[in-house]
């Protein structure tokens, strides 16, 4: 990514991104509505529902992933192929250790997290079945992103498209067979998306296998580097934390809908899956600009860097504004698609119609924070979740929302909180602009 036109190279990279996550979301969307229409809105919410505990655990370890992927880029840029097989097998090492752990916490502290969670009864039985059988597989997840994240660190964003069509469309055919032939409940949507996940796992890892680049997996290789994790952990546990620390606020207000029951717990759950196609373009311009700057960087090419996320911010806005507009007009119709009581209609909606007209901050904060992350200052944006959309967020909960019991609150939230992280990158952004670090 550090020869041609900067914006070709930036787009090419970030368009296999999209449509990739295109597919993932659809699939994980593919389950709702399978599982929404056919099994109903309890089966509805304890699958949607348990997605911010999910994210949380998850989001841990695919943080360090993130802080390989910046290293790897980096050392790809400067050309130091052993460096950069170093990285790349203690990168592997570290996703084996992070699935074992995630699959023991996430097996036996199921049912406890979502007590912590306020489950009410009516759902808690299928969603901790769910969780558990997500989680018993979570180890090909864990593994996959570790591998797509060497994959796209090289620049290569096309293969983990295909691997993720043949995952995607896989998850599907499994979701049918399963739920509507085999008539299981949401095991059968839990045990479609695991194996899936292992398929796509093992079709990147080969990939890896059988590449002539830097970036080759030997697996007699595979073992921790010290100097390397040092680097990775100095990277990625910033950027584990922050994952963590937004997840960690979005189970708080999770656990505030809970108490509204099941029908807001399956509205907003089936809004969140669509929400969640909205986050695309910020996802893929993310990845991209994060790579593009660490190459470039490590390339010692600051002002193709500079043009690049100048670019990258500014697509990045207006995609993803333009997506929440569509969304703002047609929320009632996309929350019917999953089930069709009134009620989860309402519930859905109404947090569309609150939310949506916001995604620019929402766009502005999350590519500023993966250019940061490019650059080497990946505390910046941890320490902005952790306040802005974290503390805030919980503190409002256990203050104003114990005076004030309204859904809505937990609809105004999220734009409150999207303005004040993007107030302050735009105030730190102007700063590394003036110490030349931009």
């Amino acid at each position: 990514m550090t020869e041609g036109d900067y914006r070709r190279v930036i787009i090419r990279f970030a368009i296999p991104v999209f449509i990739g996550n295109l597919f993932q979301q659809f699939y994980n969307t593919a389950d709702s509505l399978i599982v929404g229409n056919l099994l109903g809105p309890n089966a509805l919410a304890a699958v949607t529902s348990t997605g911010s505990l999910i994210y949380l655990l998850i989001g841990f370890f695919m943080g360090f992933s993130t802080g390989a992927g910046i290293i790897i880029a980096r050392r790809i840029g400067a050309g130091d192929r052993e460096l950069t097989s170093r990285a790349v097998h203690t990168d592997a090492a570290m996703g084996l250790i992070f699935s074992l752990i995630m699959t023991g916490v996430g097996v036996l502290c199921s049912p406890l997290f979502l007590k912590w969670m306020g489950t009410p009864a009516e759902v808690m039985s299928d969603a901790a079945l769910y969780l558990r059988i997500y989680f018993g597989g979570s180890s090909a997840l864990i593994m996959y992103n570790t591998f797509v994240g060497i994959l796209q660190a090289s620049g290569d964003s096309r293969h983990p498209l295909y691997y993720l069509i043949c995952s995607s469309l896989i998850n599907i055919v499994l979701d049918v067979l399963f739920i509507a032939v085999f008539h299981m409940g949401v095991d059968g949507a839990a045990l479609a998306t695991v194996i899936s996940e292992v398929i796509s796992a093992l079709l990147v890892m080969r990939r890896l296998m059988i590449t002539d680049e830097s970036t080759h997996l030997y697996l007699n290789r595979i073992r921790v580097h010290m100097e390397d994790l040092r680097e990775i952990v100095r990277y990625g546990l910033p950027t584990a934390v922050q994952a963590c620390m937004i997840d960690i606020g979005n189970i708080a207000v999770q656990s505030y809908i809970n108490s509204f029951g099941r029908l807001a717990m399956a509205g907003i759950g089936a809004y969140q899956r669509v929400e969640g196609f909205s986050f695309l373009p910020v996802n893929a311009f993310s990845m991209a600009l994060s790579t593009f700057v660490s190459q470039n960087l490590g390339a010692g090419k600051k002002d193709r860097m500079r043009q690049g996320i100048r670019f990258g911010i500014l697509g990045c806005i207006i995609m993803i504004e333009a997506v929440g507009v569509l969304l703002y007009l047609f929320a009632p119709v996309m929350i019917r698609a999953f089930n069709q009581d009134p009620d989860v209609i309402a519930f859905g909606s109404g947090r569309a119609h609150v939310c949506s007209l916001f995604f620019f901050l929402l766009g502005f904060s999350h590519v500023t924070s993966a250019v940061m992350r490019g650059v080497g200052r990946p505390k910046a944006p941890m320490f902005v979740m952790l306040i802005c959309w974290c503390a805030v967020r919980v503190t409002v909960l256990f203050t104003v929302g114990r005076v004030f019991h309204n859904i809505y609150l937990t609809h105004w939230l999220y734009p409150l909180t999207w303005f004040l992280s993007s107030a302050v990158y735009l105030i730190y952004m102007k700063r590394l602009r003036s110490e030349g670090v931009l």
